[in-house]
């Protein structure tokens, strides 16, 4: 959904997690747009939880999805931190375990700031690598 709509439903939605689950809905529209091939959503594992799983041409990707309504604290994709790219990794890594590729894998994260009633994108390809 565009416009002042979704972004006026979204702000009143009851609490965080009714916002996270309408936001990675419209995230995983809005990655299909731009060309991502979606293959799973909200994938639970023993490492933690991957908001969404998706090819990028030949490239498998973990998508971090973080939305904002307001601007208080920074853009969206600030919220991706040192810990929470540890517990993505832990999470990636646990689901190809299950489910190996043999071929490039990146993390991306797609912020989504709430403006004017609709929601600004920022998607950040390979934005981290991971630690030792």
């Amino acid at each position: 959904m565009a416009g002042g709509s979704w972004g006026s439903r979204f702000r009143r939605l009851p609490h965080n997690r009714a916002k996270g689950t309408e936001a990675e809905r419209e995230a995983v529209a809005w990655l299909k747009r731009q060309g991502y091939k979606v293959l799973a959503t909200n994938v639970t594992n023993g490492g933690g939880e991957i908001d969404v799983v998706a090819r990028e041409g030949d490239t498998l990707c973990f998508v971090e999805v973080k939305a904002r309504s307001t601007g208080r604290f920074g853009p969206a994709v600030l919220a991706v931190d040192r810990e929470k790219r540890r517990r993505l990794a832990r999470a990636a890594s646990a689901y190809l375990a299950r489910k190996p590729w043999d071929g490039p894998c990146r993390f991306d994260v797609l912020g989504m700031d709430l403006v004017d009633g609709a929601f600004e994108y920022t998607l950040l390809r390979d934005a981290f690598q991971l630690e030792d």
